[in-house]
């Protein structure tokens, strides 16, 4: 008797409207952004394409902007930029914007099932293990937006003034607490969650923040809670030669705090930590979306392996990969490693084993650019 097969998606934004042309931004005409809906559950070596939609999404912010619920049933999809045309008429603008795309994944084909307005520049956001709320950090609107999911709806129930822009936010394990990336204070805020009236009550204190690195932009909590991991870009411009970090955050001591900075290339966007908790893997820039005159340019982009034993991250070895690397997922089993290479609008998959990371030659071709990659909230 066959079993039958557990989808496990992953999803990725393809974003149309921004290009790079001898290393300078250009900004194009929107309508041509798609999401790709892939399943990694049949055969994690080789992603299977279940569904491409028209969907508006942005390069802006980190590769973080989207999420599948832990039942498999909904994707959320925020769109941080709006883009009107310029008032001369000479091409597109982008400014913030405030949609969040509910995806309902359990109709075939996958299809949108709800268009939710939150904070200004929705950027990076998270879904709570028990499936239940989804938060969204907002950086023009400086606040984070509060969602409750229940019976395959999505509902707007609060805003949170953090006082200062927001980029990306991590539920812990437990559900009650989230971790806001501050990038302009480089600091890591935290948030108390209490769900047990109707709607779900959030709390911030800005006197709980934790000093990171430089230019905070990303963070992912382990599957175990223990830890966190916060992406230090070092500029706002994120690759610029120099080294970054990656902060480790002890969330089992109170209050948490910070214990140890790991030493990576230059301009780490995406981060990943695997289902079972041995490994993250950090997207490295390395100037790749930058022209051959600058003195740090890279002609491809780089992932790093970092090993979790514990309390103590480490390196664990290095890999090129595509030009302007931005979102990673790991597998199901995390034996693979999913990356979106932007310029080469490719999903890239990598073994990974004890001996690091290696290339299995697989490459995804996408119908765009991949701004964005997320799989499973663990």
């Amino acid at each position: 008797m066959n079993t039958p097969h557990c989808p496990h998606y992953l999803l990725v934004g393809n974003d149309e409207k921004v290009t790079w042309d001898d290393g300078q931004i250009r900004f194009l005409a929107p309508g041509r952004d798609t999401l790709s809906i892939f399943d990694a559950g049949a055969n994690p070596a080789a992603p299977v394409l279940v569904a491409t939609l028209p969907l508006a999404n942005s390069l802006f912010g980190p590769p973080v902007n989207l999420a599948v619920t832990p039942d498999q049933r909904l994707a959320l999809i925020a769109d941080s930029m709006a883009w009107p045309e310029r008032a001369d008429g000479a091409g597109w603008q982008p400014a913030p914007g405030r949609d969040v795309t509910v995806i309902d994944l359990a109709a075939t084909p996958p299809a949108v099932l709800q268009t939710l307005q939150v904070g200004l520049q929705p950027s990076g956001l998270s879904i709570s293990r028990a499936g239940t709320m989804a938060l969204v950090a907002n950086k023009a609107g400086r606040s984070v937006s509060v969602l409750k999911i229940a019976d395959g709806r999505v509902e707007v129930c609060g805003e949170v003034d953090v006082g200062t822009p927001v980029v990306a936010v991590s539920f812990s394990t437990d559900g009650r607490r989230a971790f806001v990336v501050k990038t302009d204070t480089h600091r890591l805020g935290v948030l108390h969650i209490d769900e047990t009236g109707a709607s779900p009550r959030v709390t911030h204190n800005p006197a709980e923040d934790l000093t990171t690195g430089l230019v905070p932009f990303n963070l992912v909590v382990s599957p175990d809670g223990s830890l966190a991991l916060v992406v230090d870009m070092g500029s706002p411009t994120a690759s610029d030669g120099h080294a970054d970090s990656i902060s480790v955050v002890d969330l089992t001591s109170t209050p948490p705090r910070v214990i140890d900075r790991v030493m990576v290339e230059d301009g780490p966007e995406g981060i990943a930590i695997s289902p079972d908790g041995r490994y993250a893997a950090v997207a490295i820039v390395q100037g790749s979306n930058n022209p051959s005159t600058e003195w740090f340019h890279h002609p491809r982009g780089q992932i790093v392996l970092l090993r979790i034993d514990g309390q103590r991250v480490t390196r664990a070895g290095a890999i090129d990969v595509g030009a302007l690397p931005e979102g990673v997922a790991f597998s199901p089993d995390s034996r693979f490693l999913y990356v979106g290479n932007f310029l080469d609008a490719q999903m890239q998959v990598l073994a990974v084993g004890d001996n690091g990371l290696s290339d299995t030659g697989t490459r995804i071709a996408l119908p765009g650019h991949p701004a964005s990659m997320r799989g499973q909230s663990y």
